[in-house]
């Protein structure tokens, strides 16, 4: 009776059950790792690595099996000289390789030994060749996980622009945040026996399945001219004692080429960041002073109001409103050009141009031309600005948009008023990314369901762009690239709710709250 009660669980363990037991014991023994995916690359227009990821590794270790190292040297007699190394050996062993403190690591496995612990961490983010020479010392028990460190060659001259990826893997704003998507990829999976000394079983059925890398990036900057624009609006912060500038310039088709802003950060090192992380370009606005004049002369000559040539007669004070409006410097009242008004950006003048023109009218113009209005690009924490709706401009508020206060942009908006003049007229949407990688080696061009918008007629356009040539013409070197411009003041608008107020092309932002402030130039050329 006993006897054909073994044989019965006999058959079951081995017959039925064979399966269930196997993979009991394989499980016992099975050790699951991430396999982390790279990171996309992004790269600027001539393919100048902005953001790369690079393999790392972090050694771990077992300290009870690491305990039992014996090192084996080959001696000339061709014996084999044996000395126990221990966790001590093993810790300056591994210290000498990496550049740790072996006083440290040799404490921390220890410890770990007498806690009777089976893992920890040894040291993190070592390069592949140093974990290679430290697992050719052959120390049981230690090993190492895969990783990955993202870098940005060109550090603080486009960090704000690219943004950061933490610890963890997770994007912080720039580039990295709004083309996340794209650029990360997906984690595989390594499983792998291990015996119970903590040795892996070569010989046993390891599998992997394998990580999908993300896909490479391309942006419509130029590496060249966002080091050169961010190395100029570093030294005019500086020079001028200014809080923050930023510099953008775009082509007419309103690629962005460069996108620079000061004070920056090094988002290689990113923990001690300090500051705004944030792209001022994009995230601050401004009141965008005499640019809003460029918009006010556009309107008015596309809608037959005034011709270049127009006469009107100039005070250095004007009413209205019940308010007094001055120019930025006294002068006696004078004849004066519509081109003659803007030529000398006068205040008085813009307001006798634009008062011929409805607030319906005037606003439309401006949310035509960008302000007002998300720019499309998308990119994290942008600010839209802010155009006052039609029944607030009235009183004091009707005439002050007109040159470019009581209504605010962002760098990108008001850039887009130059791009839109020197493109015939065209608002084309500004655009940052240039192509998403397609798996053999290009680029697909980014898909783009935006379009361009036909803000004044070309004439008109070729009229503002000859008066721009005035503004910064007279005195200036006659070259053959032709420049076209006015002046910006740049005046920061208190932040409020979720509306961010502060920029202009590029601009400084004056240390000074009160109503003296530094001016500062804004120039668009093509």
């Amino acid at each position: 009776m006993i006897f054909t009660v073994f044989a019965a669980q006999l058959l079951r363990v081995q017959g039925l059950d064979a399966a269930s037991v196997s993979q009991q014991a394989f499980s016992e023994r099975a050790n699951r790792v991430t396999i982390p995916a790279m990171r996309g690359e992004v790269v600027d227009a001539d393919g100048i690595t902005l953001a790369r990821s690079v393999e790392r590794r972090n050694i771990t270790a077992d300290p009870l099996a690491a305990s039992t190292w014996v090192k084996r040297d080959r001696q000339p007699d061709g014996s084999v000289k044996k000395t126990k190394m221990g966790l001590k050996g093993a810790a300056e062993a591994i210290a000498a390789i990496v550049g740790a403190d072996p006083a440290a690591l040799s404490s921390s496995l220890q410890r770990a030994e007498t806690q009777n612990r089976r893992f920890l961490y040894l040291v993190k983010d070592v390069s592949p060749q140093q974990w290679t020479q430290v697992s050719d010392l052959r120390i049981p028990g230690i090993f190492s996980e895969r990783t990955v460190k993202r870098e940005y060659p060109q550090g603080t001259s486009v960090a704000p622009l690219i943004g950061w990826v933490g610890a963890d893997g997770s994007p912080g704003g720039g580039i990295e945040a709004m083309q996340n998507r794209r650029l990360n990829g997906k984690p595989g999976t390594h499983v792998y026996e291990r015996a119970a000394d903590g040795t892996v079983i070569a010989t046993a059925d390891n599998s992997d399945t394998p990580a999908v890398d993300g896909k490479p990036v391309q942006l419509t900057i130029n590496n060249d001219l966002q080091w050169t624009a961010q190395n100029l609006i570093a030294a005019q912060v500086k020079s001028t004692k200014s809080l923050s500038g930023e510099a953008v310039v775009t082509d007419v088709k309103g690629n962005i080429v460069a996108a620079a802003s000061y004070p920056s950060f090094d988002n290689n090192q990113i923990a001690s960041a300090k500051g705004s992380l944030l792209s001022r370009p994009f995230a601050d606005a401004y009141e965008p002073g005499s640019t809003s004049k460029v918009i006010t002369m556009a309107a008015a000559l596309e809608e037959g109001k005034v011709t270049p040539q127009s006469v009107f007669t100039v005070p250095y004070q004007l009413e209205r409103a019940d308010q007094k409006f001055k120019d930025s410097h006294p002068h006696p009242t004078e004849k004066y050009t519509t081109a003659g008004i803007l030529a000398d950006s006068s205040n008085t003048g813009t307001i006798q141009v634009g008062e011929k023109l409805s607030p319906q009218v005037l606003r439309g113009y401006m949310n035509k031309f960008g302000l007002g209005v998300p720019t499309g690009v998308r990119f994290p924490g942008e600010s839209s600005g802010y155009v006052p709706p039609v029944d607030k401009l009235k009183g004091p508020t009707r005439y002050t948009v007109m040159f470019g206060q009581g209504v605010s942009g962002n760098s990108m908006q008001q850039v887009s008023v130059f791009q839109t003049i020197a493109n015939g007229g065209v608002r084309e949407p500004l655009k940052l990314v240039k192509g998403v990688g397609d798996g053999s080696g290009g680029y697909t061009a980014a898909q783009d369901d935006r379009v361009a918008v036909q803000v004044v007629s070309p004439k008109v356009a070729g009229e503002v762009s000859r008066m721009l040539q005035s503004v910064v013409g007279e005195g200036a070197p006659r070259r053959r690239r032709r420049f076209r411009g006015t002046t910006s003041r740049a005046r920061p608008v208190p932040r409020s709710g979720s509306t961010r107020r502060p920029a202009a092309t590029p601009v400084t932002r004056p240390r000074s709250s009160g109503s003296r402030r530094r001016r500062s130039r804004s120039t668009s050329c093509r």
